[in-house]
């Protein structure tokens, strides 16, 4: 696709590669990187070093007097001044110049023209220029001609770490955003996830900004009416498979905007969990982590190439990005009308929580302000503890604005185009962890299809004792002596132990957001 002049960023090196087919990348990463390979399924294998996850502690926003009153300050957005954040950039302009060769990716964050941002990517790593040219927009041939100056740059030099001795960094990996000058720069970490995340940062500043809401939630829509919806949840609870439905065309697994017009993708592709992947629980993933796709950090078989997705020898966060166009039922472009249904995913290792429940307008915000999951602790001598995680709005770590900017925008939305609210628990029925099993995977596929049926808009419930909203107590395909946990434990008193150590742990979580919420939000949590 030529070169591009990147004299203009300080930046000289000569050879500059902008939007190499994944082909010649392929090509690149193999000849540069002697870790690359090529799985049996014709994927890119990448490595990322010492970093296989984000950093978020080391993410910093500059503060600057445009936005300072406008960013949620504290442990998710910490400052750096624009002396620091100057440092660092050129610390990464010095690294990218002492290159052969770089990479330009230039493509879109957005799928609705009206919104989209253009977005340059200048990195050394042809790994890292697949994996942008994966997640982000393809630009067509005309549109790249026309591409113009970025409205976003992103300087990956990655490979080069922060130094340490500069005010306001505690490590050597530093990831700083500045809003104003639309630029992020990375240091000391090569993990890809850092970029792909970096543009959600600066869409959910920047969207909110012209009353469009930024979702960190996947969404599909029905072929045959048109009907979508949108789908939150954070790591570990079902978003990405349950979002790859062959019943339902595929809008996005990951990140989304909701306008006056619908609801658009923002990116490209599609980054899902790699671990135990396998094509009898995951085929639409499972087979479009082919040629043009990424496989990162995976464990593979030196003869043959096939990879051990069960191999968590370097990380369990082992990934796979591939173009949105691999899934089958992708909907091309990746825009449909306004959602019909929110659904809020949790996996509840507590046992507490119904696998589906209807949420009054009051309760959405509650939950989507909470953003509730539990994991399973690690096991020691056979005892385990579900430990509690409540991220706001499921994305909190991208969160720009305070988390009531985007619950407000969510609410208005909703009762604009009158969109039911749903809370599914993906996690333990019939006992916490330990007692209860996991949700079958076939039993929440068909509340989804039950959702996006209307078989559940009238369907029996029954109010919840401890978080008050409505269990949906008949489900079709489900058995019903699951669907309500206080009846499915096999131990009233655990229940209502467990119930109350849940409800507590909500109500302590939410009394940092109690001021900025009215009393009837506050209302809809649980009762103490």
């Amino acid at each position: 696709m030529g070169t591009v002049d990147l004299t203009p960023y300080g930046i000289t090196v000569a050879d500059v590669r902008r939007n190499l087919a994944p082909s010649r990348l392929y090509e690149e990463a193999i000849r540069v990187d002697e870790k690359a390979a090529i799985a049996d399924s014709g994927a890119l294998i990448a490595y990322s070093g010492a970093k296989t996850g984000r950093s978020p502690t080391d993410k910093r926003i500059v503060r600057a007097d445009e936005s300072a009153d406008e960013i949620w300050w504290g442990s998710v957005n910490i400052n750096i001044d624009e002396a620091t954040y100057i440092i660092n950039l050129e610390r990464a302009k010095d690294y990218l110049n002492t290159r052969k060769a770089l990479y330009v990716v230039d493509a879109f964050a957005g799928w609705d023209p009206k919104y989209r941002l253009k977005v340059r990517v200048i990195c050394s790593r042809p790994y890292h220029a697949l994996f942008m040219h994966t997640m982000l927009i393809r630009p067509t041939q005309e549109e790249l001609a026309d591409f113009g100056d970025p409205e976003v740059i992103i300087y990956n030099a990655g490979q080069f770490p922060a130094n340490q001795h500069t005010p306001g960094m505690t490590s050597k990996t530093s990831v700083d955003v500045n809003l104003e000058k639309r630029e992020m720069v990375i240091l000391g970490t090569e993990y890809a996830g850092e970029m792909k995340k970096g543009v959600f940062t600066m869409m959910n500043y920047y969207m909110p900004k012209v009353d469009v809401l930024s979702m960190h939630c996947s969404s599909t829509t029905d072929p045959q009416s048109g009907h979508s919806s949108v789908m939150f949840g954070l790591s570990g609870t079902g978003k990405t498979t349950l979002s790859a439905d062959p019943k339902r065309l595929l809008i996005g697994d990951d990140e989304h905007c909701w306008s006056d017009d619908g609801i658009f993708n923002i990116e490209g592709g599609c980054y899902a969990k790699a671990i135990d992947l396998a094509p009898d629980s995951e085929p639409e993933i499972f087979q479009a982590l082919r040629f043009g796709a990424v496989l990162e950090n995976v464990v593979y078989d030196e003869d043959d190439h096939h990879v051990d997705f069960s191999n968590t020898s370097i990380t369990q966060n082992t990934r796979g990005a591939y173009p949105i166009e691999f899934i089958r039922n992708a909907k091309i472009p990746c825009i449909a009308g306004h959602p019909d249904d929110v659904i809020f995913l949790t996996c509840d290792a507590f046992g507490v929580l119904p696998p589906v429940s209807r949420l009054t307008p009051e309760q959405a915000m509650y939950h989507f302000i909470s953003g509730y999951t539990a994991k399973v602790a690690g096991t020691e001598m056979g005892v385990t503890e579900p430990q509690a995680t409540f991220s706001p709005c499921f994305g909190g770590p991208f969160l720009v604005w305070h988390p009531g900017k985007y619950a407000e925008l969510l609410a208005e939305k909703m009762a604009k185009h009158n969109a039911k609210v749903w809370l599914v628990n993906t996690g333990w029925a019939g006992g916490g962890y330990g007692v209860g099993s996991r949700f079958k995977l076939k039993y929440t596929r068909a509340i989804i299809d039950a959702i996006h049926g209307g078989a559940l808009s009238d369907s029996k419930t029954a109010t919840d004792p401890y978080f008050g909203m409505e269990t949906v107590t008949e489900v079709p395909g489900v058995p019903s002596e699951l669907l309500v946990p206080k009846t499915s434990w096999p131990e009233a008193a655990a229940y209502e132990q467990a119930a109350q150590k849940l409800a507590s742990l909500f109500i302590a979580n939410f009394e940092k957001y109690a001021a900025g919420v009215s009393p009837a939000v506050l209302k809809a949590g649980p009762k103490g």
